[in-house]
């Protein structure tokens, strides 16, 4: 009854919030700058530096949508958001946007009153637990403490999961990373599950990464995405051709190093439709021809945002998987700009 109340209050916030501000790019272009929900902290997907500057695979999403409305990718607020504080930080209309891995479900998109403008990462819900705990499998699991982020689909999967396995458990309820990462390196739980990729991301923050290891389960589909309000599809489709312009800019080899070359033409219509030489695709969506070539330039494609964020090559060491390009086997597919 509880959860239900909670999403019913949602839903009407989300609906009166959608219908009140039906024209996001307006507001943006006169704040001038982009409001951005993402997490409190999750290194390789969003997360302050040194100088508190804000980095991360979902950072370069909020960023691409500011460079194509404003110019100017640096022209971000970054709102952390729990699990919890996300949904009524977008449905009021403190972000304008919401990057925060966060799973595209039904009842979020249609009970919530939320608009999922795509898939920036495929993902998957499992589990880490400490080496020297001696498990290899989760259905090995009976009676553990489980670390678990609330207010997520997290909750919901591990019930399902050790229902259907008929395992108990006992869970630990924490609000964000990195009181899950304080709890579960104190030992207050023997595993903490979310989506594999954010495991990957936590663990490769701790002193003795080596000492702990993911379970071979995945127990779930996670699409995780950016989403906006219901009520403004020309925001929507902002935010949704924004992402696909990064996919499609990796697609076609559009890339941050042969960016301004391209943009000069070349003999690909789609590129030059794509960059802006060509068509009025910019005038279509209510901004600037070179929208799109703004948005690849704030941090490359998106086979470059990744490779530099959480790719093989990073402490985080994910391979690209489902997140491939779909004429490389995997998901990642892009509607034609044109």
């Amino acid at each position: 009854m509880k959860t239900t109340v909670f999403y019913g209050t949602l839903a009407a916030a989300g609906l009166a919030a959608g219908l009140a501000s039906a024209a996001t790019v307006d507001d943006v272009k006169a704040n001038g700058v982009l409001k951005c929900g993402v997490t409190t902290g999750l290194v390789g997907f969003a997360a302050p530096d040194a100088n508190g500057n804000w980095e991360g695979f979902d950072v370069a999403v909020c960023r691409a949508v500011a460079a194509a409305v404003l110019g100017d990718p640096q022209a971000v607020e970054f709102v952390p958001t729990t699990g919890k504080t996300r949904f009524t930080a977008l449905a009021s209309g403190e972000v304008d946007l919401l990057a925060r891995n966060t799973t595209w479900t039904f009842s979020r998109d249609v009970d919530l009153k939320f608009t999922f403008v795509g898939v920036n990462y495929y993902d998957g819900q499992g589990f880490m637990v400490r080496k020297d705990l001696g498990v290899s499998s989760a259905k090995e699991l009976d009676g553990a403490t489980v670390c678990i982020q609330t207010g997520t689909t997290t909750e919901l999967n591990l019930a399902d999961y050790f229902r259907a396995n008929n395992i108990s458990y006992e869970p630990v309820p924490i609000e964000t990373n990195a009181e899950a990462q304080q709890q579960y390196l104190a030992g207050a739980c023997d595993v903490y599950t979310t989506d594999a990729s954010g495991l990957a991301a936590t663990r490769a923050t701790f002193e003795d990464a080596d000492a702990h290891t993911l379970l071979p389960e995945i127990i779930s589909k996670e699409p995780l995405g950016p989403l906006v309000r219901h009520g403004d599809d020309q925001w929507a489709d902002i935010a949704r051709w924004t992402l696909n312009a990064l996919i499609t800019a990796e697609e076609l080899g559009v890339t941050s190093t042969n960016l301004e070359e391209m943009a000069k033409g070349t003999n690909n219509p789609e590129v030059n439709r794509l960059l802006g030489t060509e068509g009025d695709l910019g005038a279509m969506i209510g901004l600037e021809a070179d929208w799109a070539k703004n948005a690849i330039a704030a941090a490359g494609n998106y086979g470059e945002i990744f490779a530099a964020n959480i790719g093989e090559s990073t402490p985080i060491g994910l391979a690209r998987g489902l997140n491939a390009q779909w004429t490389q086997g995997g998901l990642l597919y892009s509607p034609p700009f044109r």
